[in-house]
């Protein structure tokens, strides 16, 4: 577990839209282009091995796009090369952080100076939801698989503990980027548990995805 006085002051990022990852969590990656390929190999050589998740923000493509201020450092724990040179990897989330200002330099991938202290309490035990029901909420997400024509795992869904739910089903169902910036930035797992309800109310009432979180 990570200790507020190892965490880096700048880190590199990854802007790519709709990747959420949060504390606690588990993100999969495939990385080919040959930037993040530069990341990664630099990644591996640091202490650390801390790569942070960050989104563009609306309307800004490419390389030079504009990034959301909060975003997530996960730690490097697994990968895998293949035979083309390309890597299958695993971030898992160690603590969301604010951009301060991006580096300059001769890295091919952008590197940025960040804040961690708004977020100290990522580097804790399980978030608690002393609010949650459970019962809803789980009526509330078959509702939303069935009208979605998705499946999945229920016993799984049923055996995991809160933090775990909640923060899986906010990073793989299929929301607007901003939707998932909307996740990542509820300051504790109720706040996300009721973002997430929200999101799946108005998909099953049919809403607009820039009507969601008005």
């Amino acid at each position: 577990m990570f200790k507020a006085a190892d965490l880096p002051e700048i880190v590199p990022v990854f802007p790519l839209p709709g990747a959420l990852l949060l504390p606690h969590a588990r993100l999969p990656l495939h990385i080919f282009e040959p930037r993040y390929l530069a990341m990664l190999d630099d990644a591996l050589k640091t202490p650390h091995r801390l790569i942070g998740m960050v989104q563009p923000l609306p309307r800004t493509k490419g390389e030079d796009c504009e990034l959301h201020q909060i975003g997530c450092a996960g730690r490097l724990t697994q990968f895998a090369e293949t035979d083309d040179g390309r890597y299958m990897i695993t971030l898992s989330g160690v603590s969301r952080f604010r951009i301060s200002d991006e580096i300059s330099g001769f890295q091919p991938y952008r590197r940025c100076r960040i804040s961690w202290q708004d977020f100290t309490k990522d580097l804790g035990t399980t978030d608690q939801d002393t609010e949650f029901d459970r019962k809803t909420f789980m009526d509330l997400l078959k509702r939303y698989f069935s009208a979605q024509s998705l499946s999945t795992d229920w016993e799984t869904l049923k055996d995991a503990d809160n933090e775990m739910l909640i923060n899986s089903l906010s990073m793989l169902l299929d929301f607007q980027p901003e939707d998932k910036q909307a996740l990542l930035e509820a300051p504790s797992l109720t706040t996300r548990r009721e973002t997430l309800v929200t999101l799946l109310e108005f998909a099953l009432m049919g809403g607009q995805a820039e009507d969601r979180m008005q």
